[in-house]
Order: C-alpha cells, then structure tokens, then sequence
C-alpha cells in the first residue's frame, strides 16, 4: 500500500470518549490520506470504471451540550475505480464553519439535541441556527460532487476523484436567499438535471427548483404549506417530482419560545404534492394517505393515471422512549429503525380519480434503499437496502429485494462489522438493470480495519467479488454516490 497522508485536523475530543455515538464504530477520523496500491482480497471487476463517494458526520471538537450524530463536521470518502485498479482519498469539507470552529479553537454551534439559543453565531440549519456542515449527502452533477445538509444549506463542489474542493454552488446563496438548499438532491442521468427543494420556519415553508447541466438554476418555485415541516427526501418521474408533508413536525406551540419539539399529529394524513417538473404552485396535486414519516424513498414512476412511489413507511415515527439513566444509548433510540418500524412501502396516486392506494412492499426492517441510476424516475425491479442492528443506528448487513416478486437475498455481516449506504454500479456495457455491481465500505470494530466491498450485483448472498483494504479503520457512515466514470471524467 502507498499511502500519503496529506494533513491531520485538530480535535479536542478525548481518546477515552465513551460517547455511544463519537466512539467505537462512530469514533471519528482526523487524518486525510490519499493512497494507491491498495491491497486486495480477490478481483476487483476490470468492467466497473467510475467514483463511490460517501459523506459521513466526523465531529473535531467537543459539542455545546448534548452530541447528536448528525451534527458532525462533514468527510467525503472517494474510491476511485478503473480497469482493476483502485485509489482511495478522503477530505474534510471545509465549510465556512468548520473553518470558524477551527480558528477558534471551540465549538460555535449548539446541535440538534439542544436549544438554539446556546450557539454562538448564525447559521442556516433551517432557520435552527445549526452549524451548516454539508455532512449529509453527496451526489455527483454536472462533473462534480456535491454535498449537502439535511437540515438545509449551501452546496460545496469537488472534484469527484481527487476531492480537491471546489468552493460553494454560486446558484444557491444568489437564488435561494437565505434558504440553501436540503440534502437528497436527485440527479436525472436521463436529462442532467439536479431536482432539488428547501424549507424553513417561513412561509411559503417549501421551495422546488431544478437545476441544469450546467449547474445553473433554471426553476424555483414556492410550495406552500399549512406550517413550518421537516421533509427530508423528495422523488422524481420522467414528468413529475413528488414532495412531501408529513404529520412528523416541530411543535407550533414550542415554536413561539424558540424551543424544538418533535410532535407526531397522528391524526393528521401525510399529504404528498405532484407537480410537473417544470410547473408553477398552481399545478401542485395534492394526495392524502396514512399519517407516517419516510426519511428516504427508493424510486418513482409513472404507470397510466398513476404515479407509483416507493419508500420507507415508519410505524411508529415519534415513539415514546423510556430513556435509561445507566444506558446513555437509549437516548438515541429514535435512530433505530427497528424502534420506528421502517420497512418498504409502495403508494399509488391516481392522476385521474385523485384516489390514492398504498400497502407494504415487505414486512421486514429495512432502510437505506439505492437503484441502478440508469431507472431512476422509470419503472424498476431491484432494489439494493441495509439491515441494522436493533438498538442502533448500524448497518450489519445488505439486502436485494425484488419489488416484483417480493424475493430477498441477503449478505449479513459478522458481529462488530458494519456497512455504508451501498449504491449499484452499472457495469460497462450493461444490459440489464442488475447487470452490474453493488459497492460499500465496512467499518471492522474486531479488526480495527476498514475495506470497500464489491458485489456482484445479481449475488450479493455469495459475498465480496473483492475487498480492498482502506489506510486506516473509518468512522461508520450513511449516504453514498456512485457515479460512472463517464459522468465525470471524458
């Protein structure tokens, strides 16, 4: 293995820190490296050319307060695959507050767990005034990466494959003023285009907007709704997008004395908003189905009068934790999935009736669903989720479930090994929509080691085609990219 180390960040966090989401397999990295010549534990597949990317929450410095896991700074991993070789780097991203915490030597912003008023400075964070650490997602769009903040922000650019890093998207801060931008931006590689929607504490509570190939905002128009939300992914068709509004929100009453709540109105219906891509408010269609929360959907499409959307239907979205003083993970229960009941999920609304029909897709825990990006918005058969330990906000295992015929395959990982958000990457001249890989990278607590695992899409129980030995063990993490080569590089 030849391995650089290119600059190691301070932290202040102790090494003994025996919070349950800043050690063990959340223990964050300080270090970024590039190396090349990775070892290797079979055959990396000579017909998958093209960047895996995943974003993960990497906090430096002690929190204001109460830690939640979503409030760390944000690290980019790269792995870079073509004709069997592989190159591996990850870098910080140096968002404007991670370099103020930074210079200052402390922590700046309150996060999620606490009040508002104990930060510091401004930031966006949906008008919470959360530090903006772009550490939610990442997608690759017009040439380059782009991350973002699930609480919404500015969108920081980078090269896909040497994560040089590339500044702030000038469209959002010039067009979107003082909104940003949320995570689960969705690219269309049909069109070029990049959907994307914000919201805040402000009316009209929701934007959606489209922006093209050549990263430019071509479409920004308001989505009214009753109050303040917490959307977090949207979903798109070859004509429509599909946003949402959901019963799971923060408390009105607790609003007024900026305070932050969760209320779960489970009288209320979710409601889900059908526009056509390129449509004003006055097009908006409204559906109504069974009050839930969804953090993520897996795909949509359009079927005759129906749009047909799939995701992850939560039984229990705000459930009532019975916190344990001698248990200090219990008080992160609501990251469990197996606590919220997640598990997939299909809604059908009719364009023509405005009915609306909906059922389970599986009765198993699941979440953390990817495609084949070649049928995002298109009808389609597999879909790539991840398993977890109950109890935890850990990945332990993969999963094919085949939407059509309800059939599973499943690779589950040994105690103490975890997994990332594990996209599918077509192989070159692919024929068919699993006629590819499956690609992630595993966090082994029993070995103090981390690796990128590749699938061979269509077998995933068989195991690992290749595990790639990474410089360093990395912190566990969720959302992921895989961008053929040909998205970002001639």
């Amino acid at each position: 293995m030849k391995v650089e180390l290119v600059q190691s960040l301070h932290s202040d966090l102790p090494e003994a820190d025996d919070h349950p989401y800043r050690s063990g397999a959340w223990k964050p990295n300080t270090r970024e490296y590039n190396a090349f010549e990775l070892p290797v534990r079979g055959e990396i597949p000579t017909d998958l050319s093209g960047v895996y990317l995943r974003n993960t929450e990497n906090p430096l410095l002690h929190a204001i307060g109460r830690y939640h896991p979503f409030d760390g700074d944000g690290m980019l991993h790269s792995l870079y695959i073509d004709n069997g070789e592989v190159e591996y780097r990850n870098r910080f991203i140096r968002t404007d507050g991670l370099l103020a915490e930074q210079a200052a030597g402390e922590p700046l912003w309150a996060g999620l767990m606490e009040s508002p008023r104990k930060s510091l400075r401004d930031g966006w964070g949906a008008r919470t005034r959360l530090k903006d650490a772009s550490s939610t997602d990442v997608v690759v769009h017009g040439g380059r990466a782009a991350t973002s903040f699930y609480q919404c922000g500015d969108i920081y650019e980078f090269d896909p494959r040497t994560l040089e890093q590339l500044g702030k998207a000038s469209w959002v801060a010039g067009s979107t003023p003082g909104w940003g931008i949320s995570a689960h931006t969705k690219v269309d590689e049909a069109t070029g285009e990049m959907l994307v929607f914000n919201y805040a504490k402000q009316a009209p509570y929701m934007h959606y907007g489209v922006v093209n190939a050549a990263r430019e905002l071509v479409h920004y128009v308001p989505v009214e709704l009753p109050g303040p939300r917490l959307p977090h992914d949207m979903a798109f068709t070859d004509n429509y997008v599909i946003l949402n509004d959901f019963p799971l929100y923060w408390d009105p009453e607790a609003l007024k004395v900026d305070a932050h709540a969760l209320t779960f109105n489970q009288d209320m219906p979710s409601r889900f908003a059908v526009l056509p891509r390129r449509g004003g408010p006055e097009s908006i269609r409204w559906f109504e189905a069974k009050p839930t929360f969804v953090l993520h959907w897996i795909n949509a499409w359009e079927e005759g009068d129906e749009i047909v959307l799939d995701g992850y239907f939560e039984d229990n979205p705000n459930p009532d934790l019975k916190i344990d003083p001698n248990d200090r993970a219990s008080l992160y229960r609501l990251l469990d999935m197996y606590t919220l009941g997640a598990r997939p999920y299909r809604w059908r609304f009719n364009l023509k009736t405005g009915e609306t029909r909906e059922g389970y897709l599986h009765d198993e825990v699941s979440e953390f669903g990817m495609i084949n990006p070649a049928v995002a918005g298109k009808p389609y058969r597999y879909v790539y989720g991840a398993r977890f330990k109950p109890g935890w906000f850990l990945m332990n295992g993969l999963e094919r479930l085949d939407v059509h015929t309800g059939e599973k395959q499943v690779f589950e990982l040994p105690d103490g090994v975890y997994l990332s958000e594990s996209p599918m990457a077509p192989r070159i001249g692919s024929a068919a929509e699993d006629d590819g890989y499956v690609v992630t990278f595993v966090t082994d607590m029993n070995e103090d080691s981390s690796s990128a695992m590749i699938f061979d899409a269509r077998d995933i129980a068989s195991g690992p085609l290749a595990e790639i030995r990474l410089p360093e063990r990395i912190c566990v993490g969720t959302h992921s990219y895989w961008a053929g080569r040909g998205t970002f590089q001639p």
